[in-house]
């Protein structure tokens, strides 16, 4: 019991400390530096995995696996942010209006 309680504790205390660190991120770095940190999350990726895999009880299994599965979603989330905000710094070829009017 005194695990759980620990392991809530901490739980908590990840959300309040992660919530306090974004919402001071400026908004005009908000996209990039999100975009860097999904796609850092493989380590969180790799510890579902464990989590998965351990020999715990079937309740480890499931949240291990929907760990696997948010922690899959934000890492393939993070790349395709990030190749959309580097297309928008790409040279178009010319004619190229991107759905644009010419003027």
């Amino acid at each position: 019991m005194n695990t759980i309680v620990a392991e809530l504790t901490i739980f908590v205390l990840a959300i309040l400390i992660g919530f306090e660190l974004i919402s001071r991120v400026p908004v005009l770095l908000h996209t990039p530096l999100m975009s860097g940190t999904n796609a850092i999350h493989g380590v969180v990726l790799a510890g579902a995995f464990l989590v998965a895999a351990s020999k715990g009880d079937g309740v480890t299994a499931i949240l291990g696996l929907i760990a696997v599965i948010f922690g899959t979603a934000n890492v393939v989330g993070g790349y395709v942010v990030t190749d959309r905000m580097l297309q928008m710094f790409r040279k178009r070829p010319e004619g190229e209006t991107g759905g644009r009017s010419e003027r």
